[in-house]
């Protein structure tokens, strides 16, 4: 049976505050252009404010290009990507400033949460896909034999990052950038409207960064939503120069019952389901993208010692039994 599709991630923008400006300067007042369009896997959207509406689109129009170039990079599902070749060879000679600077942080996210958050888990998620998609496959997930052999090729010490080459230490490495990539390209095109002089902005890419505010005194709202109940979101916040992220297990499924999903424990292979939502706030996507996947897979007091050290990051979890946590550093 092939792997159930439902989302690729747990959505957290269900919906944007809208309507008329709020009285302000003329650059507050300015009228809102958005963009929306596919991108990594969903329904991305660029909204902004700009007094000239021509320029606007032309402002919009670099930005989905930009998106789109780093997508192409990062990308597991196109055969050109610079990401496929790595995972093809093992190696990656002259790697682009890009995919340095997204592999650093992602091998920061390791250290901070004790190798929890792993760019190299592709092996394990091969062998969950390569075994669901047989006919008639074991419920009970792949042999012991077949997990223990896949994480043999896991593990972010084993992923050498300089400027010369990108290098697996071990034969048979994957990395996959899932849990990052959003979040870093998000930042990319934040960095671009910022460079023309754009104030105002909500970009949204599955993980959202808004800079500056909707309008003058009101922020970009946004609704958290609950997987089971999507009409009911289970939290509102305000994003004003912060940057947010979901995750959710219910995004992805192997196998019919639910027991395996794209969030996999690097040490045990398995998929704790812990959580039914994850929600992260940060000064940044790219921090709040892999802190989301992270905290989806550690149990609560492990996330309050991983924030300790996190100042301006907070953690919103809906639990499976419907109550709400939110944690920070104290």
């Amino acid at each position: 049976m092939q792997p159930r599709l439902t989302r690729r991630r747990v959505i957290a923008i269900a919906a944007v505050a809208a309507g008329l400006p709020l009285p302000g300067r003329a650059e507050d007042a300015a009228p809102l252009t958005t963009w929306t369009g596919q991108v990594l896997g969903t329904v991305g959207s660029i909204s902004l404010r700009h007094a000239d509406r021509a320029a606007a689109e032309r402002i919009v129009a670099r930005a989905v290009a930009e998106l789109h170039r780093l997508e192409a990079m990062f990308s597991l599902y196109r055969p050109d990507s610079l990401l496929v070749e790595l995972n093809r060879r093992g190696v990656l000679t002259a790697p682009p400033q890009e995919m340095r600077q997204i592999l650093d942080a992602a091998l920061r996210f390791a250290g901070l949460t004790g190798g929890v958050f792993d760019p190299t888990v592709q092996p394990l998620w091969r062998l969950y896909q390569a075994h669901f998609a047989q006919p008639g496959a074991d419920p009970a997930g792949p042999s012991a034999a077949a997990v223990d052999a896949a994480l043999q090729r896991v593990g972010h010490r084993h992923l050498r990052v300089g400027r010369d080459a990108v290098v697996f230490a071990r034969r048979g490495m994957a990395v996959t950038l899932n849990g990052i990539a959003q979040g870093y390209i998000t930042d990319r095109v934040v960095d671009l409207l910022r460079a023309e002089g754009i104030a105002h902005t909500l970009v949204d890419l599955g993980e959202a960064r808004a800079a500056g505010a909707h309008a003058p005194g009101r922020p970009w709202r946004v609704a958290l939503e609950d997987p089971a109940a999507p009409e009911h979101p289970w939290k509102t916040l305000d994003l004003v120069d912060r940057a947010l992220a979901s995750s959710g297990d219910d995004g992805f499924v192997f196998d019919e019952a639910g027991r395996f999903t794209h969030l996999l424990d690097p040490g045990t292979a398995r998929s704790p389901r812990r959580y039914r939502a994850v929600s992260v706030v940060a000064p940044d996507a790219t921090t709040a993208d892999a802190l989301s996947t992270a905290c989806a897979l550690m149990p609560e007091a492990a996330i309050a010692a991983t924030l300790r050290g996190l100042p301006m990051v907070e953690v919103h979890l809906l639990r499976r039994d419907g109550s709400v946590a939110t944690l920070c550093r104290a």
